[in-house]
């Protein structure tokens, strides 16, 4: 499955980023800490040719923390790169994002710091923002493309930071990023098939964590053989049937990535460094 999802904004936003790159001392790169590979927009790698940049693994609340560890150390081995895991929600960890550029950033000490926010939709860079504002300032949800316009916020200790619509790329591949991704809820929920992401999730859940389905879905009394049997327990126990009795496959898939994207599962990474080095040997990301 690639996914074609690419709003008439994000073409503006990609020329308004790149103007806006140049006139920053730093950029932050917000990533979703379960998905930390597919929610790296190439498009930053162009933006911070020459910039420092610092890469914000975020909802770590929602993801697993020994592979949040892993990805934080392996993205750390990388040149010119730093990373940081944090909950945006969180002002103790939020705040040790500014700590870090104040320390590490090098500008001219005689003018504010600015900083630039980059990242796919729905990764948290608002949600960030209004953590470290300490008020509501920009428009949050649970729902991807909410920012439409780049905005500027004065904070404390002299930094100016620039909040920026999220962008993807006009065509999402490999399948397996696609997939992640849609099952993140980085895509809108318009542009992809509940029934053909939840089976991808189905099968993900089983393989890795077959535990936390158990725990979950206390009528399971056995983990499924596969993804097919796995929406058929959860259709027939939560009433999703049509007619004559047939398992309704759209509204069992609507039921587990809902509870998988809100955490109800469990702390899940839908992605591990180790997955990142052998898929990229077969699918290349552009």
């Amino acid at each position: 499955m690639n996914i074609q999802w690419f709003p008439g904004h994000m073409l503006e936003t990609q020329k308004l980023l790149l103007k806006s790159a140049a006139k920053v001392d730093a950029i932050l790169e917000i990533l979703d800490a379960r998905v930390p590979r597919a929610s790296e927009n190439p498009l930053v790698e162009k933006l911070c040719k020459n910039k420092a940049r610092l890469k914000i693994l975020n909802k770590t609340d929602l993801a697993d923390p020994d592979i949040t560890t892993l990805w934080v150390d392996y993205l750390n081995k990388k040149p010119n790169v730093h990373a940081i895991a944090i909950t945006a929600t969180d002002k103790s960890l939020a705040s040790g994002v500014l700590a870090y550029c104040r320390e590490h950033m090098h500008r001219n000490r005689a003018r504010k710091l600015k900083l630039l926010v980059v990242g796919i939709p729905n990764t948290g860079k608002s949600t960030l923002l209004n953590t470290l504002a300490g008020k509501k300032i920009a428009r949050t949800g649970n729902v991807p493309a909410i920012t439409r316009h780049q905005q500027r916020t004065s904070l404390k200790n002299n930094i100016d930071i620039y909040d920026t619509p999220g962008i993807l790329w006009p065509v999402i591949a490999p399948r397996q990023r696609a997939y992640a991704l849609a099952v993140s809820g980085a895509i809108s929920d318009t542009a992809v098939d509940y029934q053909d992401i939840a089976f991808f999730a189905a099968g993900f859940l089983i393989q890795r964590y077959p535990e936390l389905l158990l725990s979950r879905y206390s009528f399971l009394d056995s983990l499924p053989g596969d993804e097919t049997e796995l929406m058929e327990r959860i259709g027939a126990a939560r009433g999703c049937l049509k007619p004559g009795g047939l398992i309704n496959y759209q509204k069992a898939g609507e039921i587990l990535i809902r509870d998988l994207r809100a955490g109800k599962i469990g702390r899940i990474s839908i992605e591990t460094p180790y997955d990142e080095e052998k898929n990229s040997e077969k699918d290349p990301i552009l």
